[in-house]
């Protein structure tokens, strides 16, 4: 049996420190590279749950490589329009390429599964981040969730947007969230149907 790799060694010792799960961030550009690293691993022992932290801007080729392999996909669904996401991110292409990604993570992993501790083994996990003044794009999120995806997706609602950088050059941007905003999009998952809406907190309780 081949000796580890490094990102293999660290996987283990993460395990063997007790963590609940691997939580690789952002790694949409090194997915051959954990392929690699999930094979000799698990050859060694490694069975805690993967999770695939992502902006949610992934391909669907890099992604059926990695079902079977990842139990938890956690992205973002940052706009609900190519509009917004032109505007602000400067790829027209986003809420297409991010739906696809979507459909296929729920595909792969289903609806969020908790073991008899509350902590998430299994499923999807989608984050948004509420923006000011882009409540109709939050809107869009949503209703594409409860409709395309399942009424049972655990949407993590995130409500710490803060204005930084060029904000000022992007308002309503150049401001934080009103709380009644914020409240106004936990009204819209509750209008959809959805079941299992937290805000930004919640997830650690999750263990990821």
């Amino acid at each position: 049996m081949q000796p580890p790799d490094p990102i293999a060694l660290i996987m283990l010792a993460l395990q063997k420190r007790g963590c609940h799960n691997i939580n690789l961030v952002s790694p949409s550009h090194v997915v051959a590279q954990i392929l690699s690293a999930v094979f000799v691993a698990a050859q060694h022992g490694l069975h805690i749950p993967l999770v695939y932290n992502t902006s949610g801007y992934d391909s669907l080729e890099a992604l059926q490589l990695l079902d079977g392999i990842i139990d938890i996909y956690l992205p973002d669904m940052k706009y609900g329009t190519s509009t917004a996401a032109r505007q602000l991110s400067g790829v027209s292409d986003y809420s297409d390429v991010n739906r696809a990604a979507v459909r296929e993570m729920h595909r792969q992993v289903g609806d969020l599964e908790l073991d008899g501790q509350g902590l998430a083994v299994r499923g999807l996990l989608v984050r948004h981040l509420v923006l000011p003044g882009y409540m109709a794009d939050s809107n869009e999120v949503l209703d594409f969730i409860a409709k395309d995806i399942s009424l049972l997706t655990y949407v993590n609602l995130m409500d710490q947007y803060y204005p930084w950088y060029r904000a000022e050059d992007f308002a309503p941007l150049d401001r934080s969230i009103l709380r009644g905003e914020y409240r106004r999009v936990l009204d819209m998952a509750e209008r959809h149907g959805l079941r299992r809406v937290d805000g930004h907190r919640e997830r650690r309780r999750l263990g990821i």
